[in-house]
């Protein structure tokens, strides 16, 4: 694995939910590679609460941009800022040019990341991305952080956990007028992506609907932005407890590790759900669980593997949504009923 030891490693963040949650697999892995490694993470605004989730991080330094805002002079600024810190190493996840500017301008000795937009010269330890052997976005980061002689795909993937605090939990059941006396299933039906990810809200409603009178609970979560699909499941399946907007990330994080099961999208959330040991059935539409499979062993996967799949598009090419129409309410139904509790 090499002689030198690491002793403080500055990693670049993503700017997606689901894949800050995979790179936790990366710090984990950065751990057993350096004992007593010092992990700092440069991210979003909205991530320091959730790395503040990851027991392998030391310190969170906010980005103060957001997504696609360029700002060199912010971004040199920031580097500069970090260089009291004397870094040995810096791991860039993302692939754009500016997400290499911050460590380059700390003056991290090693800085490494994969080939992207002419990245020559801010990064000085440049690896190709083999994506026949990398196919999945958790092994693209967890590759980051080992030898560039080490045989691919890694062998070992950890897998995430986000630390849940209960008194966080105590106090949102009390807000919310929570409780956990019948089991509880969690619905995430909105995907930060596009439609093209999202299962038909009808049949969110419809599934509600078999599960509460099966005696289930079902609470549904999301940001602000899901309160119109929420609030369509919440009318066509009345009890259904409509959470949408009503918490922060962390306060999901809580929140999810009492629901035995959620039904999910391919979004951030069932990365976040499958962190905190939930059960998660996970619905794909234009992506692919072979890309970005839940990171947990209890995990069911609804994928119809069209011929027209995968596309990744953000809506369907085909105006049908075809691939997630054929998931069937029943088949998801069964999927539930078959989790033991």
């Amino acid at each position: 694995m090499g002689s030198a030891v690491a002793q403080r490693i500055l990693v670049v963040g993503p700017s997606w939910v689901g894949d800050m949650v995979m790179a936790q697999s990366l710090f984990m892995t950065l751990q057993q590679r350096y004992p007593g490694v010092v992990i700092d993470v440069v991210a979003p605004r909205w991530s320091g609460e959730l790395l503040g989730r990851m027991a392998e991080v030391n310190d969170y330094i906010e980005m103060p941009l957001g997504q696609g805002q360029f700002e060199l002079g912010v971004r040199y600024r920031l580097g500069c800022s970090l260089r009291p810190r004397c870094y040995d190493q810096a791991i860039v996840i993302p692939r754009s040019w500016k997400s290499a500017v911050v460590p380059a301008a700390a003056k991290i000795p090693q800085r490494i990341g994969y080939r992207g937009e002419m990245r020559y010269g801010l990064l000085n330890d440049i690896r190709q991305l083999d994506k026949s052997r990398l196919t999945q976005t958790v092994q693209r980061h967890v590759t980051l952080g080992l030898s560039e002689d080490t045989p691919l795909p890694p062998a070992e993937i950890p897998q995430p956990q986000l630390r849940v605090e209960p008194a966080n939990q105590s106090e949102l059941l009390t807000r919310l007028a929570l409780n956990t006396e019948r089991p509880v299933v969690g619905f995430m039906p909105g995907a930060e992506y596009g439609p093209a990810k999202c299962w038909p809200i009808e049949y969110y409603g419809e599934l509600a609907r078999r599960l509460l009178a099966a005696g289930y609970q079902v609470w549904l979560f999301g940001s602000q932005k899901d309160h119109t699909s929420c609030a369509a499941i919440e009318a066509a399946a009345p009890g259904v407890v409509d959470l949408a907007g009503k918490t922060k990330l962390v306060d999901v994080v809580d929140l999810l590790a009492l629901c035995k099961l959620v039904v999910c999208n391919d979004s951030g959330l069932m990365h976040v759900a499958a962190a905190t040991g939930c059960h998660v059935i996970a619905l794909y539409g234009s992506s692919t669980p072979d890309y970005t499979p839940p990171l947990t062993a209890s995990a069911d996967i609804c994928y119809a593997r069209l011929d027209c799949s995968p596309c990744f598009e953000r809506e369907c090419p085909k105006k049908t949504l075809q691939c997630l129409y054929d998931i069937s309410v029943e088949s998801v139904f069964e999927y539930c009923r078959s989790v033991r509790w």
